[in-house]
């Protein structure tokens, strides 16, 4: 054998080649963990987003002593709050009142579409709870898991009449 087939020879039992495999092979399996961690933030900045809508949507709620019977005005704070998400919507029984009289156990009414009433020795305090719901749809579509998620925010505000 010739010096230059040694050389040939020992070029091919060489590792220079393992390296560009294994890359090669770990490169989807790195990228498809990237396009996770994205669609994962993404995801929880939208659940940010649309908790920070409910807390508007419960102030708008809170304020003026009567917002809270406004629940278009509610939901108009809130889209105004969000921003860029459009289609935020009720979960179904929300927004909601809480009624009681501080410092007693004397009982308010908090009638639906009506001002609370009932307390004659103290203030009336008056919670508004807000729980509002947004549809994500996912950019990745990756079998076996959803296309779409539906996030949540909640958020109550109290206020003494």
């Amino acid at each position: 054998m010739s010096i230059r087939s040694l050389k040939i020879v020992k070029a091919l039992r060489g590792d220079g080649g393992q390296a560009l495999v294994e890359t090669a092979m770990t490169l989807p399996v790195l990228a498809l963990m990237l396009l996770g961690a994205f669609e994962f933030s993404r995801v929880a900045f939208k659940v940010i987003e649309v908790t920070n809508a409910a807390r508007a949507a419960a102030q708008y709620g809170a304020m003026n002593g009567g917002g809270f019977l406004d629940t278009d005005g509610m939901l108009a704070a809130a889209n105004a709050d969000a921003g860029n998400l459009s289609g935020l919507s009720w979960v179904s029984g929300y927004p909601s009142v809480a009624c009681s009289c501080s410092g007693t156990t004397q009982n308010a009414s908090c009638p639906s579409g009506k001002s609370p009433s009932g307390c004659t020795t103290s203030q009336l305090m008056v919670t508004v709870n807000v729980q509002l719901k947004y549809q994500i749809t996912s950019m990745l579509k990756v079998p076996g898991f959803p296309t779409s998620y539906t996030v949540y925010g909640t958020a109550s505000q109290g206020l003494l009449q």
